[in-house]
């Protein structure tokens, strides 16, 4: 069986600090946001967005744009750049939980890989065009691990079948308070920009497949 990685596009968009494409109605944080205030924007959230964002704001700082429906950081620690949603998305790999927290890396993916990617975790995101990877979970652990154990099949070195029982091993691990060292930060070299592919206008295409 096939399966197909699949990226949405969230609306019109603006431009916000760094020239990053941002939602209609983003607003710039120009002054740091108290916990009360984070709050207080955050009040009609699941508890899981809530929570996630809470944490990224003791971690990181506040967030670089706000809307209602989301929060953005742009660059922190080893992620290209964060957004917390107002949605949760129910997933229930390695056990029930929601996905709120979309983080991201560059990263050029062969496309022979897209199938076992998907096979492995539908939640690990592939934009061949931005030259982007993501993961997304309920915390910032997980995305850790679930970007550690792709890249190892990007790599070669496991299978789909093989990361998802590494997947469920640290998880357990982590939430056991053992080492779980995949939970703890990305353990690649990840790429700074230059992992693009624009692709070729159709008619270069054809002109290729007729020779």
């Amino acid at each position: 069986m096939k399966y197909r990685m699949i990226t949405v596009a969230l609306g019109a968009i603006t431009l916000g600090a760094a020239g990053m494409a941002l939602p209609v109605g983003a607003q710039k944080m120009d002054k740091k946001m108290s916990r009360m205030e984070m709050e207080k924007k955050m009040s009609g959230w699941p508890k899981a967005s809530r929570m996630a964002a809470m944490a990224m704001m003791e971690k990181y700082g506040s967030p670089m744009e706000m809307t209602r429906s989301m929060a953005m950081w742009g660059k922190t620690g080893q992620w290209k750049r964060t957004i917390i949603y107002d949605k949760e998305v129910q997933h229930d790999f390695p056990a029930a939980h929601t996905d709120v927290m979309q983080q991201f890396i560059d990263m050029r993916v062969p496309t022979e890989m897209f199938d076992d990617l998907a096979a492995y975790d539908g939640s690990v995101v592939v934009n061949r065009t931005n030259g982007e990877m993501s993961a997304r979970c309920d915390m910032e652990a997980a995305n850790f691990l679930a970007l550690n154990l792709a890249y190892e099949i990007i790599e070669g070195k496991r299978s789909p079948e093989d990361a998802r029982k590494m997947y469920g091993e640290q998880i357990t691990a982590m939430k056991a308070g053992r080492s779980a060292p995949y939970t703890e930060r990305l353990m690649f070299s990840v790429p700074m920009g230059g992992t693009a592919d624009p692709d070729k206008p159709l008619m270069m295409d054809k002109m290729g497949k007729g020779q």
